[in-house]
């Protein structure tokens, strides 16, 4: 627990600068306010990421004193995913990097990650599959693809004020308490920095967004979650693998859905953003606070109502994967029951056929008319 103490006051005290010094210097401000994703009043630093990450350096570093074994893989870890995080952290300084040089480095971090940490992809409880990742390279390989799929899926659901940050720690929880069970240390230690440096982070992002993750953010919660995934099941035989599929499907299918929506649906690229993503969906026709004003008292009231809805989805899976973590048929299942309720949560919005219990009536102020 001292590790996730650290991390959280580092992380805090980090953020905290960061929010006060983009009152001076603007450089990595969000000053887009009128995108298809954008739902914020006023330009807002984007670089929450850089605060977690120390917190979790100084925390691991503050490490070596008590278990140096231990300090030294998490550093390895933490140095395979600075080509990911420095990747985001351009594009959120930049805006110009482009869709594939990002892809391209978040796959060069999974494949850092195979090498240096053996974090390769060894199972995935289907005996054919298995037996082809057996082979020279596979498990590697297929490593290098799901990190880089769930680095990418983190910063899709990245749309609202603490949404991406507590889904996230919400997963690294579920990790650290079967990483216990099982007795992995470093998985379990590795979580709990995490969990320690997303609180510092919250604290300054939910609800009132002083502060966002950004991509670089986004994207080291991703490549975290994802070794961190993969070597649980690696290190430990009996982990299901379809534990960590149940864990993470609500990034993963959110980017599965976006890219058969805008591929085959609607004819564009999977890479261009558009405003139909769930949680935007949640909060244009769930939310109705304020809809249609630009007050920015409501419009930060109606963005923090958005994100429980989708931690209470992403919570669907992450119980049933933290409570049957080793119950390959009943992940399987809980993994149908969640698909089969996103798909009908969205289907439902898009008609506007949205259960009435769902909804948030309309808020007004008689002070802010």
């Amino acid at each position: 627990m001292l590790n996730l103490t650290i991390s959280f006051i580092v992380s805090f005290l980090a953020t905290m600068f960061i929010v006060r010094l983009s009152h001076r210097h603007s450089a990595a401000a969000d000053r887009d306010l009128s995108g298809v994703q954008k739902f914020h009043v006023r330009p807002v630093p984007r670089i929450g990421g850089v605060g977690i990450l120390l917190g979790c350096c100084l925390a691991v570093g503050m490490l070596t004193a008590r278990d140096l074994p231990l300090a030294k893989h998490l550093a390895l870890l933490l140095a395979c995913s600075a080509v990911v995080f420095g990747i985001g952290l351009a594009e959120d300084f930049t805006q110009r990097i482009s869709p594939t040089v990002r892809l391209l480095c978040a796959l060069a971090g999974g494949a850092l990650g195979a090498v240096v940490l053996d974090a390769s992809l060894v199972r995935v409880d289907v005996p054919l599959v298995d037996a082809w990742l057996a082979l020279p390279l596979a498990g590697g390989l297929a490593a290098v693809v799901c990190v880089a799929a769930l680095v990418n899926a983190v910063n899709i659901i990245d749309g609202f004020n603490g949404l991406a940050a507590a889904a996230a720690m919400a997963m690294f929880a579920s990790l650290g308490y079967v990483a216990f069970k099982v007795g992995d240390p470093f998985v379990l230690g590795g979580a709990l920095i995490m969990i320690g440096a997303i609180l510092g982070f919250l604290v300054w992002n939910y609800p009132y967004g002083f502060i966002f993750l950004g991509d670089g953010g986004a994207y080291f919660l991703g490549f975290m979650l994802a070794e961190l995934g993969i070597l649980l099941v690696a290190r430990n035989p009996q982990v299901s693998a379809w534990y960590p599929a149940l864990l993470f499907i609500y990034p993963i299918f959110e980017t599965l859905f976006s890219i058969y929506r805008k591929r085959y649906l609607r004819g564009m690229s999977p890479s261009l953003p558009d405003g139909i993503h769930l949680h935007m969906l949640i909060y244009k026709r769930v939310i109705r606070w304020a809809v249609g004003s630009r007050n920015a008292r409501l419009l930060l009231r109606r963005n923090a109502s958005t994100s429980p809805y989708l931690w209470a989805l992403s919570l669907l899976a992450i119980v049933p994967a933290t409570a049957f973590w080793h119950q390959k048929f009943v992940l399987v299942g809980f993994l149908a029951v969640f698909v089969a309720v996103y798909l009908w949560l969205y289907t439902a919005i898009v008609r506007f056929r949205t259960p009435r219990w769902l909804v948030l009536r309309k808020y007004t102020d008689n002070r802010n008319r």
